[in-house]
Parts: C-alpha cells; structure tokens; sequence
C-alpha cells in the first residue's frame, strides 16, 4: 500500500493589499495584517492534488498531510483532509514555530521517520510567503533519499517514479526509485476544490 506524505505550511493571504502588512524591526519578522486570515500555501496544495492524482490510479495509496507551526497550520491540514487526504500530523511547539529552514526541515524529517515506512514526500517548490524553496531538499537530503525538484507532472507506479521538470529553457523526465522527495511547480495545475461534504467532514 503506496504512503505519501506532503508537507503544507500555512501562509499569508497572497492577496492581501502590500500596504496591510507591517514590520516588527526588533523581531525582524512581518506582523499579520488584521482580520486576514492565513490561507495554505499555493504550492503545497498543488503538492496534495499530485498525491491525490496518484491516489485516484491507486486507491489504496495513504495520504499524510504534516505541517510545522502554531494553531492557525490546523485550517492547513484541513484542507488537504477535505481535499481527499487521509490523515493528518501538526507539529505545534513553540520552540521550533519560527525556526530556519534547516531547524524547519529537521523536525519534519524526524516526524516522517517517526510515521514509519513511505515511498513518496512531496513539497511545494517553494513557499508563497519567503520563496526560499529549499526545505524540500533538505528533508530530502537529511533522510538521504534522492530529490526531483519543480516538477510539472508526477507518476508513480511499481516503486518507480516518472518526473517531468520544469527548466529555464524547457522541461526534462527524470526516473528514481522509490522512496524519494519531489517538490511540485504551479504548471502541475490548480488544486481541486474540496466538496461541501468534505469540508463538513
């Protein structure tokens, strides 16, 4: 029974007005705008749709959802449960909410290992908030399993996974075994909307 795991992370509102968001300079870090609510971020619910599209060839794959950070990571998680994932893990501690991307990846790598067995990790290519794009990699690279970034299409059958990537000048299909990490681009395509049946859920 296939197990992939995607990672989410909770964002501000992209669409949000630049003149709502404030600087805490001592804290070096962007207070949330009032009475905006923080949305999943672009790229990780992409991520679910590609597990979910390997989930609808092979039904009896399970989907985990994880996510690093405080309360407000739930409303994350529950969108990729109404999405049509199977389970979900939140990591709440104050000690590592705000940590760096290796803290960041670490705790997750530690979570994933903690789950047991798994074929597939899929990360958003970057998060929408920082752009930075490098936990994927790095949970890869401490779990020492191979990592396929920016991808616009994934496949997986029979412990292999068929990638196509996003490049500068064009796209390229790469192979690897199973397990492995893949971080997904917006080309993969738009989320499907969770039914009011899955949301109530």
């Amino acid at each position: 029974m296939p197990h992939i795991v995607c990672l989410v992370k909770q964002v501000p509102d992209p669409e949000t007005p630049a003149s709502q968001f404030k600087v805490d300079e001592a804290a070096k870090k962007v207070i949330p705008a009032p009475g905006v609510q923080p949305v999943p971020s672009q790229f990780d619910t992409i991520g679910v749709e590609a597990a979910l599209r390997i989930k609808d060839k092979q039904p009896d794959t399970t989907i985990t959802i994880v996510s690093l950070g405080p309360d407000s990571f739930r409303d994350s998680i529950k969108t990729g449960l109404a999405m049509g994932a199977d389970e979900g893990v939140h990591v709440n501690d104050p000690a590592v909410n705000e940590a760096d991307h290796w803290a960041t990846a670490e705790v997750l790598a530690a979570v994933i290992q903690k789950l047991g067995a798994f074929d597939l990790i899929i990360a958003g290519r970057q998060a929408t908030d920082w752009d930075m794009g490098v936990v994927g990699s790095t949970v890869a690279e401490i779990l020492g399993v191979p990592v396929i970034t920016i991808a616009k299409d994934l496949q997986m059958e029979g412990g292999k996974l068929t990638v196509e990537r996003v490049l500068l000048d064009g796209f390229e299909t790469v192979e690897a075994a199973t397990p492995a990490v893949v971080t997904v681009s917006n080309e993969l395509g738009e989320p499907r909307y969770p039914q009011l049946k899955q949301i109530m859920a």
